[in-house]
């Protein structure tokens, strides 16, 4: 294959330029160069100017008229009838040679999914040895209007960069066709009507003869969104989802290959570490403990050996800091003793530390000090009752791996405090946001009586609780109304502030189920799957978004669009999003912790889909696991998951798997105790 192509995009919008993470136009049309490109382009730069004519024309002409310029220029935005749509007219001056049928191309599609594509105003040409297009503001417009003829412009841009149009051409437009992986529509039409008006004559006296193939006169493009367009109504929705049901495990398998891969970030050693996981190897700063220190209450002595007779104790040493200035010069002679406590320095020149329980008084002061004491040792060892320096922990021995988690227990942090480490490198924890949807949809707290339709509210307090309890920082998000652009407008500001999302409602095949149009049509974001082959959970999706950080940087980000039944959400958000979450942080490995239990009753099964059912796993004194039904696991019945630990993995099957059998179970919680 030749060297790929150069493409170049301009993003044309006001708004854009001051904040670049409110434009979706550019990931949206990256995504047509790789998924319909066939490999054969490069996006070399992409720019965003805002909507002033001379700034286009500038950004243009840099790609244009340089030394190596592109190969193609696409620009989106700013081809409308408002006051500020200044592209057509600002792109059409710099036009060496005009392209009127790219321009029909794009109108033809266009107009085949809306009449309003009749108010878009699209210029194409060519300026030196490269060609521009223009194309509209909102990622849907821009893919599908760049996909309508996109696997033309490498023809388009060959012959504008000067390569020899005789060899372009040789072998005909059938081999041209061929090499785009396009069909000849009026070619194929015509011979299409021709045996037709024969077919009466050549069926009566050959009945050998073939029926032509169907012709298809519009292009079909492989990566087109799958998800309804609300545009066309509810007559021409889809019937049956597009999306294939997916096993459990294959679902699992798509989160852990696209959630983004965890960031570093630096943090104190303060209580509020518990539940990180470092993101780098530490080693102790310094020595525990970091002074010789006695491990009893006694008398520190020099000498080993029979050490029995009396002693003057000619100084104290207690578990307290030195004061400033005080150098602990002062060194213990052979024949000479130090009374010391707990965890107090040697004196310099002590060997051994005696118990007091191993010593009488003798003598004491006129101030009640201690003055003479006998010791009763006749085996003094050298380093007896004492704690060496780095005998605990050695100055610079790595205390802690890459990957290893900061427990609620608190031995890690107190391990680290005491190594003197003030600062680790950890994986930062997402911070989540939960969305509800639905015009029916009403906070749950709202005073007064529910009017007909109404339904409060319990999706979202559920699952901020529950991300809440796994540790993870919650945005809330609200609820947004059965509207395309306002679900569109609250997702692209939640996805701003957070790193995922979780929405409940809007997932199944209704014309106001909108969150898969929303996410692949208005987002340019891509369904890794639609539909999981579970109950309860069926119509849960997942999705990755492109969005631009503060930092200007292409990042994805996450949503998952769980169903509106409340047991439904909240089973999914264990079973899926806490994975994708924890995976986020560095946590290995994702999932819950999968444990086999035994039934204490009969349990009835789904005849065709794998069940998660909500349980209370308990440990008997035998230290069997036995797991009970919550009840009733009907999917809006929310009360399923009062007091469940555990979800059991429910096979399909025609019969009841009975009281005794072994399952495994994914543990929510603490397990419960049989008394």
């Amino acid at each position: 294959m030749s060297a790929p192509l150069k493409a170049a995009i301009l993003v044309v919008s006001t708004t854009a330029a001051k904040d670049p993470s409110t434009d979706a136009a550019e990931a949206a049309l990256r995504g047509v160069f790789e998924q319909d490109g066939g490999g054969r382009w490069d996006v070399v730069d992409t720019k965003i100017v805002s909507d002033v004519a001379t700034q286009i024309q500038r950004q243009i002409t840099l790609w244009t008229d340089s030394a190596e310029p592109a190969n193609l220029v696409i620009t989106t935005g700013g081809t409308g009838f408002a006051v500020a749509d200044h592209t057509p007219e600002a792109v059409s001056v710099l036009l060496h040679k005009q392209a009127p049928g790219l321009v029909h191309g794009m109108l033809a599609a266009s107009l085949a999914v809306t009449p309003f594509a009749m108010m878009s105003r699209p210029v194409a040409g060519v300026r030196n040895q490269t060609v521009i297009i223009t194309l509209p503001g909102s990622p849907k417009g821009a893919r599908e209007n760049l996909q309508a003829v996109l696997k033309t412009l490498p023809h388009a841009c060959l012959q504008a960069a000067g390569v020899d149009s005789r060899a372009l051409h040789s072998g005909g437009v059938k081999k041209l066709e061929q090499e785009a992986g396009v069909s000849g529509s009026s070619t194929t039409a015509t011979h299409h009507h021709h045996d037709h008006h024969h077919h009466g004559h050549n069926h009566r006296h050959n009945h050998t003869h073939s029926h032509p193939p169907l012709t298809r006169h519009t292009a079909t493009f492989d990566h087109s969104p799958q998800s309804n367009d609300p545009t066309l109504g509810p007559s021409r929705r889809h019937r049956a989802s597009p999306y294939p049901m997916v096993p459990v495990e294959d679902a699992l398998t798509l989160i852990a290959t696209h959630t983004p891969p965890p960031t570093t970030t630096t943090a104190r050693v303060t209580p509020s570490l518990t539940g990180s996981v470092l993101a780098a190897d530490v080693h102790a700063a310094e020595p525990v403990p970091a002074f010789r220190a006695s491990i009893v209450d006694g008398y520190a002595v020099v000498g080993e050996g029979d050490m029995s007779g009396v002693y003057p104790v000619v100084a104290v040493s207690h578990a307290t800091a030195a004061s400033e200035g005080e150098d602990g010069d002062a060194v213990l002679k052979v024949g000479e003793v130090a009374r010391i406590t707990t965890g107090a320095p040697l004196p310099r020149g002590a060997t051994a530390v005696v118990m007091v329980e191993d010593t009488v008084l003798v003598s004491a002061t006129e101030a009640g000090e201690e003055k003479e004491v006998r010791i009763l040792a006749p085996g003094v060892r050298e380093g007896q009752n004492v704690r060496e320096v780095g005998s605990d922990v050695e100055e610079g021995v790595r205390i802690f791996g890459k990957g290893d988690e900061v427990s609620a227990v608190g031995g890690e942090v107190g391990l680290l405090a005491s190594v003197g480490v003030r600062e680790v490198q950890v994986y930062r924890r997402p911070v989540v946001g939960v969305l509800s949807t639905g015009d029916e949809i009403v906070e749950h707290d709202r005073e007064g009586a529910l009017r007909l339709g109404e339904v409060r509210d319990t999706n979202r307090p559920g699952l901020i609780a529950a991300a809440r309890e796994w540790g993870y920082e919650v945005v809330d998000l609200g609820i947004a109304s059965d509207q395309a652009g306002s679900l569109e407008e609250v997702l692209r500001d939640g996805l701003r502030k957070v790193d995922l999302v979780i929405t409940t409602g809007g997932v199944s095949m209704g014309e106001l189920d909108l969150l898969k149009p929303t996410i692949e049509r208005s987002l340019g974001g891509t369904i890794h799957f639609g539909r999981v082959a579970m109950k309860p959970g069926k119509p849960t999706t997942f999705a990755t978004v492109p969005v631009k950080n503060n930092a200007g940087e292409r990042v994805s980000r996450v949503i998952f669009s769980l169903p509106g039944n409340p047991a439904s959400a909240l089973v999914t958000f264990h079973l899926f999003v806490l994975p994708s979450l924890r995976q986020m942080s560095g946590i290995a490995p994702a999932g819950l912790p999968r444990v086999p239990v035994i039934l204490s009753h009969d349990f009835s099964l789904d005849k065709s889909r794998p069940e998660y059912h909500r349980a209370i796993v308990s440990v008997g004194s035998d230290g069997v696991l036995s797991a009970t039904s919550t009840g009733g696991q009907r999917s809006s019945r929310v009360g399923s998951l009062k007091g469940a630990n555990a979800l059991l993995c429910m096979p399909s099957g025609p019969e009841p798997l009975r009281k005794g059998a072994r399952v495994e179970a994914l543990l929510m919680g603490s397990l419960r105790t049989n008394v």
